[in-house]
């Protein structure tokens, strides 16, 4: 996949204070890919600096390769959605999806087109000084200008020679029929109309959301409020869609039915998402990758099922799902030493003797009969999670958590037992 955004040692400060520092990512596109780390880590403003509300300190921001830095929000290829959905009370579903499209094709974006190339042709003039040249740069910017303030003329110039024509011709059917389809293509309110009305049916569609056309929004659940403004930030057709944290206001269930829907949408439009959250469970569920940050920087970007087996270090290990952290020396390629005891794992690449970090999650780890363990132990507590029980064990070292479908006896001795494939080492972190 080619990529679609760059940043490149992205550095933002407020007040003196750093937020963000050293920021290097690449995102492809139609990726799903998640800004995930606690509050205060940087990643809504690495959102907001795509986006454009945010200028950064140092750095640059690509889009397909050029800079956008100079590029404002409204004019980037994005759109975003935030956690109030700003939708507008007075309108109904249609119209709420379909704001978007009017304003587009509304005389105030007409004019605001008009200023841009009046503006770019001036500079175009101003820097040259070439008699000739400056007399073309002027007919273009007066054709354009034109076009703009009708874009018909074209049409109806064809029309007019076509209309001449007819007093010679010999074959006035065909003429008159050529007229009536360069007719058909004007563009017209009738015709912007039905085509507005085509896009939001698609996109209303898309969402889940057919048949609420009329629907008021205030009479609407947080999930299908959400949803009218994913259709509307998508109805613009942007290259990327930019979500702060949308599924923080709803509740667990219908989070939870949200993160597959989203993911699906994400598919049928074809689009990048970049999604910003603190939700562990939503980055795994959805992302294609997981960009996982602390303190303005990122610790690590990779598939959920990297950071999730894999994890970089300590912060990512402890912040994705539940671990059990130890401290060990690699022995060598493919052993490594820990409590007392040297254990074969698969990692290599680490110095003889070199202190590591090594994390075992909780359900790698099984309880067996004490003669059969790798480590023996006492059961410390009991907790049950629903779908497993969450099984402290009390060894000669520490306290393993492990999670499991079998009950045991509180005070119970017990072994425990993992393999080589569940160690995983990690260089440790200052």
């Amino acid at each position: 996949m080619a990529a679609l955004i760059e940043l490149k040692d992205i550095t933002k400060e407020f007040n003196g204070q750093v937020v963000l520092r050293g920021i290097d990512l690449t995102i492809e596109q139609n990726e799903f890919v998640t800004l995930l780390g606690p509050s205060g880590c940087g990643k809504t403003t690495t959102l907001r600096i795509i986006g454009g509300f945010v200028d950064p300190s140092a750095g640059e921001v690509l889009f397909d390769g050029e800079s956008i830095l100079d590029t404002p929000a409204h004019k980037r290829p994005t759109n975003t959605v935030f956690q109030r959905y700003a939708l507008f009370p007075h309108l109904n579903v249609f119209e709420n999806v379909a704001f978007g499209l009017r304003v587009k094709n509304d005389s105030l974006s007409t004019l605001e087109q008009i200023k841009q190339v009046q503006k770019t042709y001036q500079l175009k003039i101003k820097q040259t000084k070439d008699h000739e040249e400056i007399k073309e740069l002027k007919r273009e910017l007066k054709e354009k200008i034109t076009y703009l303030r009708d874009p018909n003329i074209e049409l109806k110039e064809k029309i007019k020679d076509l209309k001449k024509s007819l007093k010679t011709s010999q074959d006035k059917e065909k003429i008159l029929n050529d007229i009536e389809t360069l007719k058909a293509q004007f563009v017209t309110k009738k015709k912007i109309e039905a085509e507005i009305e085509e896009k939001v049916n698609k996109y209303l569609k898309l969402v889940g959301l057919e048949g609420y056309e009329e629907r008021e929004v205030h009479k609407l659940s947080g999930g299908q409020q959400q949803r009218v403004a994913i259709a509307r930030a998508l109805i613009n057709e942007p290259k990327v869609l930019l979500l702060d944290e949308p599924l923080a206001a709803l509740d667990l269930k219908l989070r939870q039915e949200m993160q597959y829907e989203l993911k699906e949408i994400q598919r049928s439009a074809g689009i990048t998402f970049i999604f910003v959250t603190h939700d562990q469970e939503e980055a795994l569920t959805m992302s294609d990758k997981i960009v996982v940050m602390n303190q303005g920087e990122i610790y690590q970007i990779g598939t959920p099922e990297d950071i999730y087996n894999e994890p970089a270090n300590t912060f990512v290990a402890k912040f994705i799902g539940e671990s059990n952290i130890i401290d060990g020396i690699m022995k060598d390629d493919l052993l490594v030493s820990f409590d007392g005891k040297d254990y074969i794992c698969v990692d290599k690449g680490f110095s003889k003797n070199e202190p590591v970090d090594i994390v075992i999650r909780p359900e790698d780890i099984d309880i067996v009969d004490e003669n059969e363990g790798l480590l023996v132990g006492v059961v410390d507590s009991i907790a049950f999670k629903g779908v497993h029980y969450e099984i402290d064990v009390k060894t000669k070292e520490r306290i393993f958590t492990i999670h499991t479908t079998d009950y045991h006896e509180l005070h119970s001795k017990v072994g425990i037992k993992f393999g080589p494939e569940d160690i995983h080492v990690m260089e440790k972190w200052t």
